[in-house]
C-alpha cells in the first residue's frame, strides 16, 4: 500500500516543521462556529455506517460528485448507503486540487486508521474497514469529540429552538466539552421570504404571546435573546448574501413590518432599510449582554430552481456572490459605533476579493482595552482552501495583527471534521515558518510558537466570553 501524508505533510522547511510540532500539534480545539447537532451529541448514538458519519448533509462532496457526473440517486436519492459509500470512493481519487481530497484522506488517517492513497477500486475493502472501526466506542460523536480535544462547540440555532438538547448536554458529566447554542436570527431578517410569517407564528409562541406589531416582534426576539443567553450562548451569526446601510427611524421601521405583514412585499431600499434597523437592534442587545457577532457575508444560494425544487436548500446549489461592500460595511460599523452598541465582531467573506478590503476594514473600529476586537474570519466555505487561507492569513497580517487572530473554526456538520484545525494549524505553521525562513522575522521560536499557539486557541479562548463567564 503506498502511504500518503506523513507527519510533515504541507510543512516544507525546518522552521515550519518546529512550529507544529513542537507548538501547535497539540493545542486544544475552540470550535466557535459549527453546524454540528446537539440531538447527536446528546444521544451519543453509534452511526451505522461510512455514509451516516461520514456523507450525509455534506454537500461540498455531493457537488464534487455532480461534477464527476455521478447520478444524483447516488448522492441524495434512494440508493443504499452502501452505494453512495461507493459513488464517493469512486470520485475522490478524481478529487486532486480540491480540499477534498486532503480533508478525506486526513479524516481516514486520523479516525479511521488508514495511511494510504485511496484508489477507486478501494471502495469495498474501506467500506468493510471503516464497518469494523465503527463498531467502537471511540467513533461515536462524544467520543470524537473528546479524542480531538475539543474544548468549546458553539453550534447553529433558530431563534425558536427550546434548546433542550444543550440543556441535556449541561448536565451529562461524561461530556467535558461546553456545547452551547448560538443564536442565529435569519429568519427575523429576511421579511420578504415565506418563511418569515411562519417564523412569528413560531416566535408567538415560545416567547408567550402573538407577534402582530413591530414592538411585539422586538419584545419576542429579546425575550429569546434573554432565554439563550440563559442557556450559556454567547455568540449570535447573521448570514448575509450581500451587506446593507439603509437607517429608519423605529416608526418607519414599525411601517414596513406592518406593510409586510399585510402580505406586501417590500421594494428593495425597504427591505435594506427594515433589516438595517433590525440589525442595529439586534446589536444593542448583543453588546447589552457581552454576546460576539458573527457576519458571514457574500453566498448567493439556491441558484439551481430545478434542484432547489427537488432537494431544497443546503444541497450543494449555492456559490460566490459579487456586490460593493466596502461602503455598506464601513457605514454599518460606523452605525453601531455611534449608536454605542457595536459588540465584538467577526466578519467573514465568501468572496476573497473583499480580503484586503476587510483587513483594512476592521482597524477602523478597534476598541482601547480590547485585543482584536473586530475580527476578519478565518477563510470560510469557498475559501476554506489551502490558498484561501494563506491569502485570509496574508491580508490579515499585511493590513492588521495576525497575533490578534482567532483562527479555525469547523463550520461543518460533519465531527469528522476536527481534522480542519489540524490542516489549517499546518498551513499557519508553513506561512509563518516561511517568513522565518526568508529572514523576514528572527528565528525566535520561543516567541513565534507562542503566537502560533495564540492563533490555534488561546486568542479564541481569550476572546469569547464564555470561559470566563461559564466557569464562574
Amino acid at each position: 500500500m503506498m502511504h500518503f501524508m506523513d507527519e510533515n505533510f504541507l510543512l516544507h522547511s525546518d522552521s515550519a516543521k518546529i512550529l507544529y510540532h513542537d507548538y501547535a500539534k497539540n493545542m486544544p480545539i475552540y470550535d466557535y462556529h459549527c453546524h454540528l447537532s446537539p440531538k447527536e451529541i446528546a444521544e451519543n448514538k453509534p452511526f451505522e455506517n461510512m455514509t451516516q458519519i461520514w456523507l450525509a448533509g455534506d454537500h461540498y462532496k455531493w457537488r464534487a460528485m455532480r461534477s464527476f457526473g455521478v447520478d444524483e440517486r447516488l448522492i441524495t436519492g434512494d440508493a443504499s448507503d452502501k452505494e453512495k459509500f461507493q459513488a464517493w470512493i469512486e470520485t475522490l481519487p478524481y478529487t486532486m486540487g480540491n480540499p477534498l481530497y486532503h480533508w478525506s484522506h486526513m479524516e481516514l488517517k486520523r479516525y479511521f486508521h488508514f495511511d494510504g492513497v485511496v484508489q477507486a477500486t478501494d471502495w469495498e475493502f474501506l467500506w468493510n474497514h471503516c464497518q469494523e472501526q465503527l463498531q467502537s466506542e471511540d467513533l461515536r460523536p462524544q467520543s470524537i469529540i473528546r479524542r480531538s480535544q475539543v474544548k468549546v462547540i458553539c453550534t447553529t440555532d433558530d431563534p425558536v429552538d427550546s434548546l433542550n438538547y444543550h440543556k441535556q448536554i449541561a448536565t451529562n458529566q461524561a461530556i467535558e466539552a461546553k456545547v452551547l447554542p448560538t443564536f442565529r436570527p435569519d429568519r427575523a431578517l429576511e421579511i420578504n421570504k415565506p418563511t418569515f410569517r411562519v417564523f412569528l407564528e413560531e416566535l408567538g409562541a415560545v416567547a408567550n404571546g402573538s407577534v402582530t406589531q413591530f414592538q411585539d416582534f422586538l419584545q419576542a426576539l429579546e425575550h429569546r435573546i434573554n432565554y439563550f443567553h440563559e442557556v450559556g450562548c454567547r455568540v449570535a451569526d447573521h448570514g448575509f448574501e450581500f451587506l446593507f446601510c439603509e437607517m429608519v427611524t423605529l416608526e418607519e421601521a414599525s411601517h414596513l413590518f406592518a406593510k409586510a405583514c399585510n402580505g406586501v412585499a417590500l421594494n428593495s431600499l425597504e427591505e435594506k432599510q427594515y433589516k438595517t434597523f433590525l440589525l442595529q437592534y439586534l446589536a444593542e442587545q448583543y453588546s447589552r449582554l457581552g454576546w460576539v457577532m458573527q457576519w458571514h457575508i457574500g453566498a448567493i444560494r439556491n441558484n439551481n430552481t430545478k434542484r432547489f425544487n427537488e432537494l431544497g436548500p443546503d444541497s450543494g446549489f449555492d456559490s460566490i456572490n459579487d456586490f460593493s461592500l466596502a461602503k455598506p460595511l464601513n457605514q454599518l460599523l460606523n452605525y453601531l459605533e455611534m449608536k454605542n452598541c457595536l459588540p465584538k465582531t467577526i466578519i467573514y467573506t465568501l468572496n476573497p476579493v473583499h480580503n484586503d478590503l476587510i483587513a483594512s476594514t476592521i482597524g477602523n473600529f478597534q476598541a482601547s482595552g480590547h485585543k482584536g476586537k473586530i475580527q476578519f474570519g478565518s477563510g470560510w466555505w469557498y475559501n476554506d482552501k489551502k490558498t484561501g487561507m494563506i491569502q485570509q492569513m496574508t491580508s490579515l497580517s499585511e493590513a492588521g495583527l495576525i497575533s490578534t487572530f482567532i483562527g479555525m473554526l469547523t463550520d461543518s456538520r460533519s465531527f469528522l471534521s476536527y481534522t480542519r484545525h489540524e490542516y489549517f494549524r499546518r498551513i499557519l505553521c508553513q506561512l509563518v515558518g516561511g517568513w522565518i525562513e526568508a529572514g523576514e522575522v528572527p528565528k525566535d521560536y520561543a516567541f513565534i510558537g507562542q503566537m502560533v499557539q495564540d492563533i490555534s486557541y488561546n486568542n479564541a479562548r481569550n476572546y469569547f466570553p464564555i470561559e470566563q463567564e461559564l466557569s464562574k
